[in-house]
């Protein structure tokens, strides 16, 4: 029997089951997400179980309390088969009067709405899974803590394990758990089968609308080239049309994209709005990221050789890589990631921004001491920006690189970590 690695998501799951009646459980395919709910739920109904899907999608029109009958927490996986039990469970937590009722977990292809009646405010709460950081795949050493650096301390002492070989295949293979403990070779098809499911039936699927594969792909393509920036669909239009015999417009590529964002293939990083020392103009544009780096890869049919003799296009990637695990680690610290770019160019790749309003400052490097000192030139500028008469100084200012054999803290302040020793 395979074992199961802990994510960062079990203690979130059990915080979640503490305070509210219900846990809705989101995140793309093959993320871990039953997995992770079946280590705490107490009983389990499979709504998609071959020999009784359809006497149990059946009960859930004529009976659906008797589906929800079992110890608790009951996990109620793929319920979105069913979107009438939605009602039923807001129903039985209202009467049960108890918390960590149920646990819903289900394909990445949303429930249809018309079914669904009530909100579920204040009985459902939400969490976010994503495929696992390098700190839970035992990628990462996790000798620096983001927590730590937040609540202040001075010094750090971490050591990272990965070469820059490593590190490429890393971004390639991507966070799916499946994919973790396979050979290399193998666990590398798992990112390319991913996106194959994506471009020939996950897609429609979002929206119940056919979709042209070809250009599914050039779009996501395209997605791949523009990791970390700000491209407006009319670009991204412009890119698929250049490789395209029709004229492909903005609406239908706003709606791909939609799609996309749907099935959690795509997560973009909204922008972040401090208050600063001038009136500069800030960019509220989204940045554009896939949730996983190897759909990147995939996208742009490249393996780690590829990213080895092209250090531009891994440098894209392995942002990606980082954005990912910052997101997972944020979520555990009551946190989210932003970006900042403004009219006069200062911008800064990661804000860890936590809702008892601390932050962090992050820019993302490859690696080599130049970049790293750019880094932290930009990161000092960046702090000299904000007002800090009218918000709290950042907590830290963090270089986070690929390559590197340790984490220190340099004369200056800014700390600089591989992402190989980085934990939340």
């Amino acid at each position: 029997m395979k074992t199961y690695r802990k994510r960062i998501a079990d203690d979130i799951l059990v915080r979640k089951l503490e305070g509210k009646g219900a846990v809705l459980i989101e995140g793309p395919k093959w993320c871990g997400k039953t997995t992770t709910a079946e280590q705490l739920a107490a009983s389990v109904l499979y709504m998609d179980d071959p020999e009784k899907k359809e006497q149990n999608i059946a009960m859930s029109e004529l009976n659906p309390k008797r589906l929800l009958k079992g110890a608790v927490p009951r996990l109620i996986d793929e319920w979105q088969l069913a979107p009438k039990l939605w009602d039923s469970i807001r129903f039985e937590v209202d009467h049960r009067r108890e918390l960590g009722q149920f646990i819903l977990t289900g394909s990445a292809v949303p429930a249809d709405t018309r079914e669904i009646t009530h909100s579920g405010t204040g009985r459902f709460t939400w969490i976010m899974m994503r495929p696992m950081s390098l700190y839970e795949s035992g990628d990462s050493t996790g000798e620096v803590s983001l927590q730590d650096l937040f609540s202040g301390t001075s010094e750090i002492d971490g050591a990272s394990n990965l070469n820059i070989d490593r590190l490429a295949f890393l971004v390639c293979r991507g966070g799916w758990p499946q994919a973790v403990d396979m050979r290399d070779e193998i666990a590398l098809d798992q990112a390319m089968d991913y996106y194959d499911a994506v471009v020939h039936s996950d897609i429609n699927r979002a929206d119940n609308v056919q979709k042209n594969p070809e250009r599914v792909k050039r779009l996501m393509r395209s997605y791949a080239r523009n990791q970390g920036s700000q491209v407006p669909n009319t670009a991204l239009a412009q890119d698929i049309a250049a490789n395209d015999e029709a004229t492909v417009n903005e609406e239908t590529v706003a709606s791909y994209v939609s799609a996309l964002q749907k099935i959690f293939v795509v997560e973009d990083m909204p922008a972040w709005n401090p208050n600063l020392r001038s009136k500069t103009p800030i960019r509220s544009s989204d940045t554009r990221y896939y949730i996983d780096p190897s759909i990147a890869a995939a996208a742009l049919g490249i393996g780690p050789n590829d990213l080895i003799n092209d250090l531009k296009t891994f440098g894209f990637l392995f942002e990606t890589l980082c954005i990912r695990d910052l997101r997972v680690f944020a979520d555990a610290l009551n946190g989210g990631v932003y970006h900042y770019r403004d009219k006069g160019g200062q911008e800064c790749d990661a804000v860890i921004h936590l809702r008892n309003g601390r932050y962090g400052l992050v820019e993302i490097k490859l690696g080599g001491d130049k970049l790293i000192e750019e880094g932290a030139n930009s990161l000092k500028s960046m702090e000299a920006k904000i007002d800090t008469n009218q918000m709290n100084a950042p907590s830290f200012l963090m270089v986070l690189t690929g390559t590197g054999d340790y984490a220190y803290c340099r004369h200056d302040g800014v700390y600089v970590v591989p992402i190989g020793c980085l934990k939340n």
